[in-house]
């Protein structure tokens, strides 16, 4: 049986690009070729229509970039064509990635009655200072407003994108960031610390930031506010309140297969094995092309690069994503999304519960506290 199916679609242009960002995004135009930019995306998905293989759509992604940027009447069009091609599952979960920029917040309303039932807000800091430091370009008052016209549109099922570990910060500036978005009801939060990438404005100019020891202890007062007020953490970055995790990155940590469109956007898809026969015949990963500009202009297949997971590297692949999960994955979803039985790792298994990095538990596989902690580790025991 074939892994589940989502969808993700990026969008590339942003306002401005911001400093530590290292994602394929564009600083927009006056006017976004927002029209053409559909069309190539609904040439792109003409392209990739065998790797659906008679699934459903359970989940929809739009990232970017601020997809934010494009109005309710492109998102429109787009879903028109996806749904002539495409089957969306009855519960489907569609995610847009949307910047508090108050340009955007009087769309909130009308990408709800398209189905936009879930936001991801970049808000990454309340603190102004912060918000400079950051290069963006809303401020703290914009953050809170975009929150209201969140809800007011009818969003009950919205994150809140929060960094930690930024330029000089304390404990305390740290917190208060999480308070706020708290104070807000927010049902799901990601809080993820500011890593320095390169090919960014911060790795030629770092800013000054908080020591590794202050940053566990950042990251230990966090944890401790977010379970007092009902959080979960249940991915590496991930905290939410019952029943509010993000589905459709859930289908990333376990495996699950993704249609990528647009530029950049990367995918990865699972192949019956013909005849029947149990497992798969492969397993690929692909990218788009990067450039607005050549994705919107080329024609034919706008995939740059495709290349078949080797059956030897399929362990280490699952586990990158499955030991995210706070919880684990079963065992089943093991031999299901992999095609392999787990006995191709039973040994793996064995030797990472007697050093308690692995939970000793027949029934899942997942990181005891210590291994979560150790990860890179972990994972390395499972190298071809």
């Amino acid at each position: 049986m074939l892994p589940p199916l989502s969808l993700y679609i990026h969008v590339p242009w942003c306002v401005r690009k911001c400093p530590y960002c290292d994602f394929n995004s564009h600083a927009k135009q006056d006017v976004l070729p927002e029209q053409q930019y559909i069309a190539a995306l609904l040439e792109d998905l003409e392209q990739d229509l065998s790797f659906v293989q008679g699934r459903a759509i359970q989940s929809i992604f739009f990232g970017g970039g601020t997809p934010s940027l494009l109005s309710a009447e492109a998102y429109q069009q787009l879903f028109t064509g996806l749904k002539q091609k495409l089957v969306f599952a009855d519960d489907i979960e569609i995610t847009l990635e949307a910047n508090p920029g108050t340009l955007e917040q009087g769309r909130f309303a009308d990408y709800r009655a398209l189905g936009i039932n879930r936001l991801s807000i970049g808000v990454q800091s309340f603190d102004p200072t912060q918000l400079q430091k950051l290069g963006r370009i809303h401020s703290s008052n914009d953050a809170i407003k975009a929150i209201h016209s969140a809800r007011s549109a009818g969003y009950d099922n919205f994150n809140i994108d929060l960094m930690h570990g930024l330029n000089e910060q304390s404990i305390e500036q740290a917190l208060e960031d999480l308070r706020r978005a708290l104070g807000e009801g927010a049902p799901h939060i990601s809080w993820y610390q500011l890593t320095i990438e390169p090919n960014t404005e911060f790795y030629k100019q770092p800013p000054r930031l908080p020591l590794e020891n202050d940053i566990s202890r950042i990251q230990a007062a966090g944890f401790d506010l977010l379970a007092q007020h009902g959080f979960e953490r249940y991915e590496v970055s991930a905290f939410a309140k019952p029943n509010h995790q993000a589905r459709h990155n859930l289908n990333y940590w376990k495996f699950g297969d993704y249609l990528a469109l647009g530029a950049g956007a990367h995918g990865k898809i699972s192949f019956a094995a013909k005849n029947g026969t149990p497992g798969f015949e492969k397993i690929i990963r692909y990218q788009k092309t990067r450039k607005p500009e050549d994705y919107l202009n080329r024609i034919g297949s706008r995939t740059s690069k495709r290349e078949d997971i080797a059956q030897e590297d399929l362990p280490l692949e699952f586990m990158m994503n499955a030991l995210r999960l706070k919880n684990g994955v079963s065992v089943e979803v093991f031999a299901k999304h992999t095609g392999q039985p787990l006995t191709n790792i039973q040994a793996t298994l064995n030797a990472l519960k007697q050093q308690k990095l692995l939970a000793d538990t027949t029934d899942k596989i997942q990181a005891t506290e210590k291994g979560f902690l150790l990860l890179d580790s972990i994972l390395g025991e499972f190298l071809p």
